[in-house]
């Protein structure tokens, strides 16, 4: 089960509740027994690991590649 953030309107008093899904949103303030509403607040995201960057998805160019590019341009470059 979930646990919702809940605060009074009467008296602003925060609190946690534990609720089931198919509850009703609504909740009794323990201190002043005012009606309180659910607070919704962002979730945090943590990147961990690697890929998140243009760097990490570049493909270098093994040393046989670069070695028949070289013949290439050298072959090209002598007609």
């Amino acid at each position: 089960m979930p646990i919702y953030e809940y605060e009074c309107g009467k008296c602003s008093y925060r609190f946690e509740l534990r609720r089931r899904f198919d509850e009703n949103g609504d909740a009794i303030c323990p201190q002043c027994s005012g009606t309180s509403r659910r607070l919704f607040s962002p979730v945090p995201i943590v990147f961990k690991g690697s890929g998140f960057y243009v760097t990490d998805y570049r493909k270098d160019k093994s040393s046989s590649e670069e070695k028949s590019e070289d013949k290439a341009d050298k072959s090209e470059s002598g007609k």
